[in-house]
Formats: C-alpha cells, structure tokens, sequence
C-alpha cells in the first residue's frame, strides 16, 4: 500500500503524512526532508546552490538516516549528524528550492525513495511523489491551501508550535510577511522548474485545506480507499 502525498510549501502535507501513517499503520517518509539535508550540507560546506556540479556531488555521497525520537516525532541524520531542527531553518528554506531543482540531485533521492518504498506500505510526502517517484500508488492526493493559509502555517512552526495541535496558535505578524513572499516566490520557482516541476497526478485527488481542520484533512484521505479505512480500523481495535 503507497499514499503519495503531494503539495506546495506550507500546505500541511508532513503533519498529514505522519498522522495517516500512523492511523493506518503505515511508515511515514518525509522526501522534502532529504532535499533539505542536502541542501543544509551544501551550505555548511559552502557550496552555492547554484553550483549544480558541487551540490549533485554534495548528494552523490550524502547519507541520511530516519530514526523516531521519544515522543513520536520523526528524526533526521546527514552524514551521522542530528539535523532535524536545522533543516528547518529560513536559511535552508531559501535553498532548498535551488538544490531539488538539479536533475542529478532528484535522481539521488528519487532512486533512494523507491529503495524506501520498495515493500510497499508508505505514506510518502513531497512534490513529486505521484507523478514521478510513486507514479502507481494505490493513493494520490495533492494538497494544497491558500498562500496566506500556508504562511500562517510555517511561521507559526518557526515558534515552535504547530497549529494541527494548537489551532489559535499566532506568530508574529512582520514574520508571517515575510513567510508569504517566501511561499510565493517558491511556489512559482516549483511549478515551473523543468526537473520533476510541482503539479498534481492526473488521477490525484485534490484537498485544498484552507478552511479544514487538521482532523478533516486526515478523515478525507482516510475515506479515499477501502483499504486504508479498513486499516484504521485494525489500527484502533
């Protein structure tokens, strides 16, 4: 069984991810975080996103590692590092976009991603999980919400808070901003990038979650598939 998640920045789809595996009894596997880890290396390294010889290379011999910490939250490690805060940072946000965008480094991740998937029994969240990486799984859905939705979202992460659990959680306001423009120029820098652009599967179903709650997002790509209803409910009993 593979759930391909899709969607733009902010959209929601990690917290998505992980709460439909863990309801069905799936693994979660967070794509966008193995571009941020390579994205996070080259600039610790100081290689230019630009530089799309130096960051394949950066992903050529990058090893990332999934692990679950105590209170159920998802790990991440590059090169035996702990980097599941930095890659979250504003920093990396701004050049991740420019790393996943070089064929080479798409074809590393893809390649690690089916390895991931190959026993089947995935929730996989990206941009391209249902037209490229999963093109044949059992669920499509692609996930979206409107900019101002999405930067609401990511700035309030940036407290360290999350609205699918607080849901009157605020950031502030000049940060939300700048989250906003962020969002868009990513948004149009995605869409039309010519390796493995953002666009929904033909077949994917489309939530806009703007006006949803967490727990409605999740009930919808619950209700998609008998099989995954089925499994939810083995999962309570």
């Amino acid at each position: 069984m593979i759930v391909a998640l899709d969607g733009p920045s902010g959209s929601g789809k990690s917290s998505v991810a992980r709460a439909v595996a863990r309801r069905c009894g799936l693994t979660y596997l967070d794509t966008g975080a193995m571009y941020r880890s390579v994205a996070l290396v080259c600039l610790e390294r100081g290689v230019d996103p630009a530089d799309e010889a130096a960051v394949a290379e950066a992903a050529r011999a990058i090893d990332i590692e999934f692990g679950d910490a105590a209170d159920g939250s998802q790990t991440v490690r590059a090169n035996g590092a702990d980097v599941t805060a930095a890659i979250r940072t504003p920093e990396v946000e701004r050049a991740v976009s420019r790393v996943s965008a070089v064929p080479e480094v798409r074809e590393v991740m893809v390649a690690l991603q089916r390895r991931a998937g190959a026993h089947g029994d995935v929730v996989a969240e990206g941009r391209d999980i249902g037209t490229v990486v999963f093109p044949a799984a059992d669920v499509k859905v692609f996930l979206t919400a409107s900019p101002e939705a999405r930067a609401r979202r990511r700035a309030v992460q940036r407290t360290g808070r999350n609205l699918a659990e607080d849901a009157g959680a605020v950031a502030d306001a000049e940060e939300e901003r700048r989250v906003l423009a962020d969002l868009v120029r990513r948004d149009a820098y995605d869409s039309t990038r010519e390796a493995s652009p953002l666009r929904p599967a033909d077949d994917a179903c489309r939530i806009d979650s703007s006006d949803l709650t967490f727990e409605e997002v999740v009930d919808k790509i619950v209700a998609l598939s008998p099989e995954l209803a089925v499994r939810a409910a083995e999962e309570r009993s």
